[in-house]
């Protein structure tokens, strides 16, 4: 069960992952830097793509933290079950 429950959790994962990842195109703006931008777009500059970019960079960075630190936890906890399971099959099967 837990088994089945962690893949579905991974695919969810690597699919959320994709359609962020293949976004062409994402307004994270306000609309003062929407403004800003479209103002240097039509004056020939580029710093809006690099605006959007940095949003989409800075918005990014706390999920990766969690997710890091979710999956240390998972594996750091599924470790620890598995020593806690040898210790209780040693403690059966050494004669006290």
């Amino acid at each position: 069960m837990k088994s089945t429950v962690m893949k579905m959790s991974l695919l969810t994962l690597v699919i959320v992952a994709l359609v962020l990842l293949n976004s062409s195109e994402l307004a994270a703006q306000c609309p003062m830097c929407k403004l800003s931008a479209e103002t240097n777009l039509k004056g020939g500059g580029t710093a809006a793509t690099g605006l959007n970019k940095g949003i989409i960079y800075l918005l990014m960075i706390p999920y990766v933290l969690m997710t890091s630190v979710g999956l240390l936890w998972w594996r750091n906890h599924k470790l620890f079950k598995a020593e806690e399971l040898e210790r209780e099959v040693r403690a059966l099967l050494v004669p006290a």
